[in-house]
């Protein structure tokens, strides 16, 4: 019985743990253009996240043609890294660099 509330749960990890990255992602991305919009990010700030978070997209890529998908731990260790982009992505925003909104 535990063996298969086990295999259950990993099941559903592996099902909903990949679009939650991916979710993730494309809210950060949206961060940005808002950002670069507003004119709370500079050109060379967003440039300098994007790469951050292109990075790491390759990283997803090599994780999941590893083994078929991300494990646990992939996905612990990608979630991390997005939280540092999210929280650069807020330092940026909120700094005292700013450039004229886009129309």
């Amino acid at each position: 019985m535990k063996t298969m509330i086990l295999l259950t749960v990993a099941a559903s990890l592996v099902t909903f743990g990949q679009p939650r990255v991916e979710n993730r992602k494309d809210r950060q991305d949206a961060r940005i253009n808002q950002g670069r919009e507003s004119g709370e990010l500079t050109k060379k700030e967003a440039a300098k996240i994007r790469a951050r978070q292109k990075d790491l997209n390759q990283q997803i890529r090599e994780d999941r043609r590893d083994g078929g998908g991300l494990t646990a731990a992939e996905r612990v260790k990608i979630e991390k890294r997005q939280d540092n982009i999210s929280e650069k992505i807020y330092r940026e925003k909120h700094d005292a660099q700013k450039t004229a909104p886009k129309p």
